[in-house]
């Protein structure tokens, strides 16, 4: 793995970002953005996503933050469990679904990977 030297360079912390982001465009539109309770918890775990990611890596401790990109992990789960209940509510089109469902499931790989080798690293000292 490359040497990371800021959170901003972690990949899985990049498109953490840019789901982010589709979430919020996403949000705001018809009745999605006056539906405040499921509006703002899909936002708030996926900021928690990106966060969790950052917050671990500032603890500059592999065990640290192996834990808080496990909770990124969930976070990602969390918000995929939103995305349904707002394709049910046609909140969301099937395509919108899909491709946020998506996106989350490969990051949710990326941050799976990263907690791995971290894990690894600290079993080998």
């Amino acid at each position: 793995m490359a040497t990371i030297r800021r959170f901003e360079d972690i990949g899985a912390w990049q498109k953490a970002r840019k789901l982010t982001f589709s979430v919020y465009k996403l949000t705001r539109e018809g009745e999605f953005s006056r539906d405040f309770g499921l509006r703002d918890q899909i936002r708030r775990a996926s900021v928690s996503i990106m966060a969790n990611i950052a917050e671990g890596f500032a603890r500059k401790s592999d065990r640290d933050f192996a834990h808080f990109l496990t909770i990124s992990r969930s976070s990602a789960a969390e918000v995929q469990s939103h995305l349904y209940i707002a394709n049910d509510l046609d909140y969301i089109s099937k395509q919108d679904f899909q491709l946020l469902y998506d996106e989350l499931e490969q990051l949710s790989k990326m941050i799976f990977s990263l907690t791995n080798h971290l894990r690894k690293s600290i079993e080998k000292r």
